[in-house]
């Protein structure tokens, strides 16, 4: 077996690297092949992959958090890439590796990534790229951006909460037209998270009822509500009580396509996202991700 591993050395607490020997030591034990490549410029990846992708690789492993992912999946994807992703969930939040039970420890991490079991994992399309776990749009949606890299290594995803606090004053609704297969939207709301996973920003809870091979995306629709109800609200989605509260909406669909006239910024995956009219999709067990559950 012959491994690439792409490692974002800024992820997390940046330790990451400090393992490399430990992880090449443990494939040469059973005469396997890893060729690690530290991810200095996303730019380059492209270029590196397209001189590397008919080395035949039977795998390639990530090592970052969800914005890395994203960055790696975008570029592997627009060269065919078909073979099983591994994942080392070492960034801040890892709202994506946390729907496949990816272990903490280093030590699990290798072994999960040696394995010969991967599962099917449906992908998200927004306009020209894509999500591997939530596309998302309106206010507060951006505070992965807007949150400082040294803070965040220390402080991890507290670091998302407090901004969230520091920009709530910001939050105001804003109109929105969305069409689907099954229904036409038009309300003010607040913000809208698209989900393919489970959890976004640390909030574990936040899309109870997806699945990541459903072949459907599962969209929130934070609406207008009195300010008095918002902080309630915010606690019903921490406990994942939210889904029946009168402010949300909450439906699946396997497109979409948002209209609106504001400067309103989004986000795919932590990253910054494209512009309206924004046309979402999904596109179903379009990757394999490596797990042992």
């Amino acid at each position: 077996m012959k491994a690439l591993l792409l490692y974002n050395p800024r992820a997390g607490l940046k330790g990451f690297q400090n393992q490399l020997d430990y992880i090449i030591d443990q494939f040469q034990r059973r005469d396997l092949f890893v060729m690690p490549y530290r991810l200095n410029q996303i730019k380059k990846l492209e270029t590196f992959l397209r001189g590397e992708i008919e080395t035949q690789y039977d795998r390639v492993i990530i090592a970052g958090g969800d914005g890395t992912i994203h960055q790696v999946v975008n570029t592997l994807l627009k060269l065919n890439w078909t073979r099983p992703i591994a994942i080392f969930p070492v960034g801040t939040a890892n709202d994506f590796a946390q729907m496949f039970e990816i272990p903490k420890t280093i030590e699990g991490m290798v072994d999960n990534a040696l394995s010969q079991n991967w599962v099917d994992c449906d992908v998200g399309v927004a306009n020209d790229q894509y999500f591997i776990n939530v596309a998302s749009f309106g206010y507060l949606v951006d505070i992965s951006q807007k949150v400082n890299e040294q803070i965040k290594n220390i402080i991890g995803v507290l670091a998302y909460y407090l901004k969230g606090i520091e920009e709530f004053p910001k939050l105001k609704p804003f109109d929105v037209t969305i069409f689907t297969d099954e229904m036409v939207y038009e309300e003010p709301i607040y913000f809208a998270l698209i989900m393919n996973g489970k959890s976004a920003g640390g909030f574990r809870k936040i899309s109870p009822t997806s699945r990541i091979d459903d072949g459907v995306l599962d969209v929130l629709l934070f609406k207008k509500c009195p300010v008095l109800e918002i902080m309630p609200l915010l606690i019903q989605v921490w406990n994942g009580e939210h889904p029946e509260s009168p402010y949300i909406e909450y439906f699946s669909t396997e497109r979409l396509k948002i209209m609106c006239d504001e400067s309103i910024c989004s986000d795919l995956d932590g990253e910054a996202g494209v512009n309206f009219p924004m046309e979402i999709s999904i596109q179903s067990k379009r990757l394999q991700i490596i797990t042992t559950i």
